[in-house]
């Protein structure tokens, strides 16, 4: 699993956008006491069902996989000469 420079920002911002997601597929927001790792998960599953991303192996569901998941599908969203992916 090969490291992205900006991973941790990458995630904030497929997080956002993720949220931003299952607002508009009529989900409430969470509230801040979920944990991250929660939300992690939420938005992931989120995205498979929808099919936005392709799941993980069930062996592999785990939360640095998802994670590297999520900042997958967000890199491929981002325009190529944006600042988080240079």
């Amino acid at each position: 699993m090969k490291k992205h420079k900006n991973e941790a920002k990458l995630l904030k911002k497929a997080l956002e956008l993720g949220f931003a997601f299952a607002k508009k597929q009529g989900f409430a927001d969470l509230d801040k006491s979920v944990p991250s790792t929660d939300r992690v998960e939420c938005i992931y599953r989120l995205l498979v069902q929808a099919k936005q991303i392709t799941p993980l192996a069930v062996d592999q569901e785990d939360g640095p996989n998802m994670k590297h998941k999520l900042v997958l599908w967000i890199s491929r969203l981002l325009p190529p000469d944006h600042e988080l992916l240079k």
